[in-house]
């Protein structure tokens, strides 16, 4: 008996099974026939079941009722039963699966046997045990019976995808897809090959991206995404250096190295297959070539890629952002468009980018070297987008990294398959599009693409990623696509709207190149040979680039396709790509700080109408807080009166703050900050971003005009008015929550029931909640320098509330110069945002909060890390060196007091700050010591790259805590706590552990460099010294209300505190004024050595490629690089001599000087100054003449063969003649030679010399220096032609009106004096220019570019040093006129130059001379004296004579410097103002005041005139060098004779050659002496002896007859101006009085004067009277007076704070008052005269001032120069 079962599954798939059975029937009734038999169809089954079978048999008609005896048997199983004769019976208790017979009798009648098999029992509890994204695994429970194996079947969508058998209850099926629906059938087989039912279960792979999320243990941050806070909380595995062990470890890895910006962050893997070579026992290495073979390349690997990705997709928005941040400064390519491979869909990472800001210099800032700072997602970029189709055997990636990279230094900006973990397979980050920018630096043998350029790389077969491609193409302007084959069927590829220009990259050496697929997809997109780029057979992977880049350029260079990631968003939008930043909270807090910040304009009104509390009110409460405790002004006052005022006036300053509304702005700014935390943090951070584009654009803008007005020394006060611009035109979200701060004090001060004050109670929480989300809080108002202490102390409080119990705290404080990286430091080290952009320093102090992880706490004691970031000590924007030690005081006595280990950061390159900044430290250490706190301290040093530094600098250790051991005690003893002996008293510090040398920042050259990994990991290293040193510290404050407490008492001490002023006295004064004495010296010696070393140059430069050469090299190019490479070791030489003797000076006993240690590193810095200087001049000059010989060698060629050919027709005249044998008169050889001499000249081609347009020329250097100014400069530029400028006197004439030009000056400053002040400054700098342009026509040289630069450079000089207002329109007028007329003097030069050296007119020249020598020969004239006078005087006596006027000058020099007055700078001006006041004349005084460089120069020309007034005293000089060149030629003669040569003109040629280092001998005068010469050897040497004797005296004759005056202008060092340059030093005027800078070198920091006037000599008066003032400045800087000038943008500011506004100006107090007599006597006398030239009111002049007599007011110049 057979049958069939079917059973359907829950996906609808059918199995079948065939079951067996038999049936054995018999009948046996009682006393009846036994011979009858029951068929078998007589049995009927019904069920058969794993242990039952049911079955029924036939009934028969009979009134009999029967009895059923059932036998069964199996194998291994038997039984029997008996039951009533029924319709069904049922058999249990049967074994599954077992072959069964049955023998059924009925009592009485049949006997029937029935066979059946039971059913196996299907697999029970079966469940999914593991899945992942290609494999899963089941588990089930074993069923009863005699098991044999189990048969899976996974089906997916009704197809059988895998079948497979196992013996054992467990099975993985591989090899499936991710995330796809399976259905797994699994059915037991039994011993018997029985097959059960099965049992079936339905189970989801993993998609790939789930499954790497699970693999790096990121599954549950896909939802909860990773914070900031937990990124930077600090736990064990901060300080530890562990090997990974699983992958879940790998991102939390990553993300430590990437936060400290580590460029190695990338390379992630547990461990590398050269880790599997074991050594054996002996502990050599076993030699198993094939283990080797098999070594996988890596274990553990995970492409970058693909962890980026999943870090990105698990990450919140603000870790998006910081995690690009430093990818970027990595160098690292950052997400443009982040897939999801689960939803398939793609994520502009708008906001992720928003963080990155760059900077970079285009080549039109590259000569001014200014840069752009851009946030790079707002910058207009061409986008050039690499893409590949189908496999293809080039690297993309590898490529891109090699098109970006210099060959000096390669860089993985892109991960490829052979970086390290570049080979693991990608899951889940093909369709990521990742994007880098190329940004210049402005050095164009440096920048691989002149201009920026943002390059895309889409990684993944743009088959795959539509999407993805079509978003690079509407975006990009140019598209490379690497293929190799089959891309023509590819139609996305056609599509008409791409803006992009598509460029085909493939690999002809490829096998599966398709070069007919290329063809096709070249014609289907209309494609040139420009647009394909082929590597060949011929190509390495170098040309290849080459070739790439060379393509990529172009693209860049032709398109104006640019965009900016902000306006992708539009096309990302129509393209269904999601925009992240398309968020509700991104959006909510984007629309609230645009509220704010839309309307901003004016950022100093701005600060003044929104922020109007913490400004000057503000400013005024510090000045009361502090006189109330110090009482500085309390004179004979009561004190509790003085106070009581105090307190009043204070309180009235309250009431004012309340009186003001809260402005709408910050009520938006309040309810913008109340909202939920992620819109909050989402509108702070929108806040911040657009602030600091608006604080970019305006200090961007002032930065290019300090740097213009910086370059005109004169300038100051408007310099100081941009500075102080600079300074105030910062504008962050600090000053809105300072602006909080006093609007949350002021409204204490209101009755506890205000409503006002009410209302604004929950404003501490909101701060101390921004604290816990990471945001710093403002400890130090860095603008006012003062703690708002009750909005702090309330904000700790809430702070406290919020976290306690787990409140601990331990505090890191760094402290250092301004401007040496502290701020990157501390980022660095914890992963914070202290703000290091926009060129905004620090200002204040700044606290942020770092949480300690649970496991942590108990090896650190407290739950938080408090880090504070400081202001730079010694800020040149507060004040002067001595008044600003108080602040600097203040600061560093509160922030080393909170800390519990004190970074202290030093900037090694001026040791003497260094000690300035340790002394500060030391005090306040010590202070510290007093009220029981003695803090840790690390010594940081930055930019230490060597690695034995730290070996290295054990001396300097060593020193260093001998200095601090010297300052302890001294500071001990101003503190008068004398028992402190060493540093280590104060605190606790060891040298060896206590100092840190950290490398550079950058590995490279910015914009292109990434983070040094050095810098990076020694970072590193000392963030672990000091979690190392926290957890050794038994805080103080180990609380938050404790710490609270501690800025209480510290700041109230500082406001008590009075700190000790610097100060110098005379001893200082003289010490400074020998040393400038010295520098002098070697400052001129060295610029004479120089002086002479290019005069000799130049002159072997005009005698290179001539007889009179001294070198063996014939290539010009070739020599210049030698004499360059001279002049480099000639200023080595020199700098290091000059640095030499300044260090010995320093190191002599005697002098004093060590009071002006101070000064040495100025000292030096102007060493090298002027060997940059002197090098820059040197290589112009030497370039210069090289040029000029190179422009005359072809011309020299010509007229050398010209005058062949004519010699040779002479002689052959001469030959034709001699045959005729008959005598010639000499009007018959004249006949004859003029026809010949027509006949040649008629052979000769004379071609015309082209001659420069001069005009063009000019045009184009005027235009590359105008250009850097702006398109309205340049536009202003276009509208004139150079031609017609420059003809016409120059006249400035305003624009605009008089009240628009008023409003831009300073109220001191009448209309009519602006404009007088301006024609002067322009003539006098045409005059000097004019000067410069005739010295350049004396020479009769050709015109060189550099001629013009050089005019440029002085009239930018001339103008930035210039005291007034300057437009543009001023500017480029200026520049046009003298450009034009300098033009036109030069072109005339040129000209005259060209006409000079026309080898037809030169020819023409020596006709009379060849035709004279035609005769002398033709008739056999003896020639030897006539060519020793010609050689004489046609040679030597115009180089000897050029000789001496080129070493006139620096003898002039020499001779003037010897004299007192010119020794040093304050000798200068001691003399000048003597000889001021002896002439006893206003309009002297005035030209001195009012044109000064004038005055000066032209004084100097009358001491030059006055000292060599007799003729003897130059006769000297010119008889020395004179003789100097006689003798020398004298020499010359005798050693040709020695030589013995066999002709005149080798005999000649080798006295040349001997004079060729030092005369300057005429080539085509050499050459016509050549011609037609038949003189003896020896006739002639004797002669020119004889014509030597006569050339002296001509010369002296000559020189005799010539005015000092005309000699002067014939001299190449023009002794006025190097006296002038000398004595004139920087050009700076004090500010207010306007006295020239007195400080030694060029290139020092800071200028001070020692003797200042009355402010009302340099035009300042009073505004109501308009009396000029007689205040003198060194009286007003200690006093509480204020004043106002264009620099305080016509505020009134405080002569004590000065600095603030002027910080490069040290103006000393008059401690005896009796100084400035001198000025006081000279404004008394001719107070009239000055207050009519200064259109003012004469001056109230003090009784005291008429008593002083001109005697008094000579000593009183005594006094203030220090001269005995």
């Amino acid at each position: 008996m057979n049958e069939s079962a079917t059973m359907e599954n829950l996906e609808g798939e059918e199995f079948f099974d065939a079951l067996g059975g038999s049936i054995e029937s018999g009948c046996n009734e009682e006393g009846g026939d036994s011979n009858g038999s029951l068929q078998s169809d007589k049995v009927t089954l019904h069920c058969i079941g794993t242990d039952t079978v049911s079955f029924s048999l036939a009934t028969y008609a009979s009134p009999v009722r029967y009895k059923l005896h059932i036998d069964y048997s199996s194998n291994t199983h038997t039984g029997s039963m008996e039951t009533e004769d029924c319709s069904c019976v049922d058999v249990e208790g049967l074994h599954p699966g077992t072959d069964y017979t049955f023998t059924i009798t009925r009592i009485a009648e049949t006997v029937t046997t029935l066979s059946v098999i039971t059913e196996p029992v299907p697999p029970e509890a079966i469940r999914v045990s593991d899945v992942n994204n290609e494999s899963l695994s089941l588990q089930w429970d074993v069923p009863t019976g005699e098991v044999e194996s189990f048969i899976v079947a996974c089906c997916s969508n009704g197809e059988l995808v895998q079948q497979l058998n196992t013996e054992t209850n467990t099975v993985t099926i591989s090899s499936l897809r991710p995330g796809v629906h399976y259905a797994v059938h699994v059915s037991t087989q039994l011993r018997n090959g029985r097959i059960s039912k099965p049992a079936v279960i339905s189970a989801k792979t993993m998609t790939d991206l789930e499954f790497q999320l699970e693999d790096l243990g990121l599954k549950d941050y896909m939802i909860k995404k990773i914070s900031l806070s937990k990124i930077l909380e600090i736990d064990e595995k901060t300080i530890t250096d562990q090997p990974l062990n699983c992958k879940s470890e790998i991102p939390w890895y990553f993300l430590k190295k990437l936060m400290m910006v580590n460029v190695t962050a990338r390379s992630v893997k547990l461990a590398s297959g050269c880790d599997l070579v074991k050594d054996d026992a002996s502990g050599t290495t076993k030699l198993d070539l094939m283990n080797l073979l098999n070594i996988p390349n890596s274990g553990g690997t995970l492409n970058p890629l693909d962890l980026i990705t999943a870090l990105f997709l698990c990450s919140d928005g603000f870790v998006q952002q910081e995690l690009a941040l430093k990818m970027s400064m990595c160098q690292y390519s950052v997400p443009l468009l982040l897939p999801n491979s689960d939803k398939e869909q793609c994520t502009l990472m708008l906001w992720a980018l928003r963080g990155i800001v760059k900077k970079y210099r285009p080549p039109a800032l590259s000569e001014s070297k200014g840069f752009m700072e851009e946030r790079i997602v707002s910058s207009e970029l061409p986008l050039i987008s690499f893409v590949r189709f189908g496999e293809c055997s080039l690297s993309k990636s590898e490529i891109l990294n090699k098109l970006l990279s210099n060959s000096q230094q390669y860089h993985d900006t892109f991960v490829h398959h052979n970086m390290e973990c570049g080979d693991s397979p990608r899951k889940i980050s093909n369709g990521l599009a990742e994007i880098t920018w190329y940004l210049p630096c402005g050095n164009k043998n440096m920048d691989i693409f002149s201009e920026p350029v943002a390059i895309a790389n889409l990684r993944g077969d743009i088959a795959s990623f539509e999407t993805q491609f079509s978003f690079l193409c509407q975006t990009s302007a140019a598209v490379f696509v690497f293929f190799e084959s089959g891309l023509s069927g590819f139609k996305l590829l056609n599509h008409q709207n791409y803006k992009s220009q598509i460029f085909l990259v493939g690999n002809v050496q490829s096998r599966t190149f398709s070069l007919i697929d290329m063809q096709e997809v070249a014609s289907q997109l209309c494609l040139t040979n420009t647009n394909i780029i082929l590597k060949n057979k011929h190509m390495n992977d170098a040309d290849f680039v080459k070739c790439l880049r060379k393509t990529v350029s172009d693209a860049v260079d032709n398109q104006h396709n640019k965009i900016s990631v902000e306006k992708m968003a539009s096309v990302a939008h129509e393209l269904g790509v999601l925009v992240e930043e398309d968020s509700a909270e991104c959006q909510a807090g984007k629309k609230n700080a645009e509220a704010i910040t839309a309307d901003i304009e004016n950022i100093l009104q701005y600060k003044k109408d929104q922020l109007p509390l913490r400004g000057q009110i503000w400013s005024e409460l510090t000045c009361l807080e502090k006189e109330e405790f110090r009482l500085q002004k309390v004179g004979s006052q009561n004190i509790e009166h003085y106070r009581s005022n105090l307190q009043e006036q204070r309180s009235e300053l309250r009431k004012k703050q309340n009186f003001l509304a809260m402005s709408s702005v910050m009520t938006c700014f309040i309810s913008a900050i109340s909202n939920q935390c992620i819109e909050r943090r989402y509108f702070l951070k929108w806040m911040q971003i657009n602030l600091d584009n608006l604080s970019r654009i305006k200090i961007s803008d002032l930065r290019e005009l300090y740097k213009e007005k910086s370059k005109d020394v004169g300038n100051k006060e408007e310099i100081k008015d941009i500075d102080c611009q600079l300074s105030n035109s910062s504008l962050g979200v600090e000053h809105f929550f300072r602006e909080m701060g006093q609007i949350y004090e002021a409204s204490l001060y209101l009755p506890k029931t205000n409503p006002s004050r009410q209302q604004l109670q929950h404003l501490p929480r909101l701060c101390a909640q921004l604290l816990l989300d990471g945001f710093p809080l403002e400890l130090v108002d860095g603008d006012a320098s003062n703690i708002p202490l009750r909005w702090v102390s309330d904000v700790l409080s809430q702070l406290n509330d919020l976290v306690s119990p787990k409140n601990k705290i331990l505090v890191v404080t760094v402290l250092g110069v301004q401007s040496t990286g502290k701020s990157t430091l501390l980022n660095t080290m914890f992963g914070v945002q202290f703000a290091v952009s926009s060129g905004r320093c620090t200002r204040g102090a700044f606290m942020l909060l770092i949480k300690v992880s649970e496991d942590f706490k108990k090896d650190l004691n407290c739950d938080f890390v408090v880090i504070i970031d400081t202001e730079g000590l010694k800020s040149p924007e507060l004040a002067q060196l001595d008044n600003s030690h108080e602040h600097d005081n203040e600061l560093a006595t509160l922030v080393v007091g909170l800390s519990d280990v004190t970074i202290i950061n030093i900037a090694m390159e001026n040791s003497t700050e260094m000690k300035d900044i340790l002394q500060i430290v030391v005090h306040a250490f010590l202070r510290m010591k007093e009220v029981g706190k003695k803090p840790k301290c690390q010594f940081v040093h930055q930019n230490v790259s060597d690695v034995s530094a730290h070996e290295k600098n054990l001396r300097d250790r060593k020193l260093l805590l001998e200095q601090l051991n010297e300052m302890t005690r001294a500071a001990a003893k101003m503190e008068k706590k004398e028992e402190n002996k060493n540093f280590t008293d104060v605190m606790e510090y060891n040298p060896d552990t206590g100092n840190c040398y950290i490398p550079g920042l950058w590995n490279g050259n910015p914009p292109m460099a990434p983070v040094n990994v050095g810098y990076s990991e020694t970072v590193y290293e000392l963030k672990k010294n000091i979690i190392q040193l926290l957890g050794k510290c038994e805080s103080t404050s180990n609380n938050i209300l404790e710490f609270r407490e501690w800025i209480n008492s510290l700041w109230t001490a500082v406001k008590h505190e009075n700190f000790i002023f610097s100060f110098r006295n005379s001893l200082v004064a003289d010490a400074y004024m020998r040393l400038c004495t010295e520098y002098n010296k070697w400052e001129w010696e060295f610029k004479k050595e120089m002086y002479t070393w290019v005069t000799n140059a130049e002159t072997r430069i005009s005698n290179f490629g001539t007889v009179a050469a001294k070198t063996e090299i014939s290539n010009l190019r070739e020599y210049i690089t030698v004499l360059k490479s001279e002049a480099t070791t000639e200023l080595t030489k020199w700098e290091s001599m000059m640095l030499d003797n300044l260090n010995k000076y320093f190191e002599q006993p005697e002098g004093h000087v060590y009071l002006v240690e101070g000064y040495r590193e100025d000292f030096s810095n102007s060493i090298k100054s002027l060997r940059r200087q002197t090098e820059r001049s040197v290589f112009d000059q030497i370039t210069v003449a090289a040029d000029i010989k190179k422009g005359l060698k072809e011309l020299d060629k010509i007229r050398a063969t010209y005058t062949e050919e004519i010699e040779k027709a002479v002689c052959a005249l001469i030959n034709k003649c001699r045959k005729k044998q008959v005598k010639m008169t000499d009007r018959q050889l004249d006949e004859s030679f003029n026809k010949m001499w027509a006949e040649t000249l008629n052979t000769l081609s004379f071609s015309a010399q082209q001659t420069s347009d001069i005009f063009t020329s000019v045009s184009l250097q005027l235009q590359t220096n105008i250009s850097p100014k702006g398109s309205h400069a340049c536009e202003l530029l276009s509208k004139k032609s150079l031609q017609v400028c420059g003809m016409e006197p120059f006249t400035y004439k305003p624009k605009g009106t008089k009240e628009h030009i008023r409003n831009r000056l300073p109220g001191w400053i009448p209309w009519t004096d602006v404009v007088k002040a301006k024609q002067e400054i322009a003539d006098s700098v045409i005059s000097s220019c004019n000067d410069c342009v005739g010295d350049k026509v004396m020479r009769k040289t050709n015109y060189h570019d550099t001629y013009i630069q050089e005019i440029l450079h002085i009239i930018d000089e001339r103008l930035n040093k210039a005291d007034v207002d300057k437009d543009i329109e001023f500017e480029v007028s200026l520049k046009q006129h003298i450009c034009g007329s300098a033009a036109r003097e030069f072109q005339k030069m040129h000209e005259d130059f060209i006409q000079e050296n026309d080898p037809y007119r030169r020819l023409e020249k020596n006709k009379d001379k060849f035709c004279e020598d035609f005769k002398d020969v033709f008739n056999e004239r003896d020639q030897c004296q006539k060519k020793a006078e010609e050689f004489t005087d046609q040679c030597l006596e115009p180089a000897v004579e050029d000789f001496v006027y080129r070493s006139l000058g620096l003898d002039i020099v020499d001779k003037m410097l010897t004299r007192e007055e010119f020794s040093t700078r304050m000798s200068f001006q001691y003399s000048i103002l003597l000889d001021l006041i002896s002439k006893s004349d206003f309009k002297i005084f005035q030209n001195y005041i009012c044109s000064y460089e004038h005055y000066v120069k032209s004084w100097i020309s009358d001491r030059i005139k006055e000292s060599f007034s007799s003729e003897s005293a130059l006769c000297e000089f010119e008889d020395r060098h004179l003789q100097s060149c006689i003798d020398r030629i004298n020499a010359a003669i005798k050693k040709a004779k020695a030589e013995k040569t066999d002709s005149l003109k080798t005999f000649a040629e080798n006295i040349c050659k001997e004079l060729g280092d030092k005369l300057v001998i005429s080539q085509d005068a050499l050459d016509a002496f050549m011609v037609l010469n038949k003189a003896d050897q020896d006739q002639f040497a004797h002669w020119l002896k004889e014509c030597l004797g006569g050339m002296t005296e001509a010369l002296r004759d000559k020189f005799k007859n010539i005015t000092f005056e005309t000699k002067l202008t014939h001299l190449r060092v023009k002794p006025q101006n190097e006296i002038f340059n000398r004595v004139i030093g920087c050009g700076e005027q004090c500010p207010f009085c306007k006295i020239s800078c007195d400080a030694g070198g060029e290139a020092h920091t800071e200028h001070f004067a020692s003797l200042h006037r009355p402010n009302g000599l340099g035009q300042y008066r009073w505004d109501d009277s308009k009396k000029l003032t007689t205040d003198i400045c060194s009286s007003l800087v200690i006093s509480d007076l204020h004043f106002r000038c264009s620099a305080t943008y016509n505020e009134y500011h405080p002569y004590k704070y000065y600095r603030t506004i002027f910080p490069d100006w040290d103006i000393r107090p008059d401690v005896s008052l009796e100084a400035s007599d001198y000025w006081k006597y000279v404004m008394n006398k001719y107070n009239k005269e000055f207050a009519e030239a200064y259109d003012a009111k004469p001056a109230d002049i003090p009784a005291a001032w008429k008593k002083i007599t001109e005697e008094q007011a000579k000593e009183s110049l005594k006094e203030s120069f220090y001269i005995e």
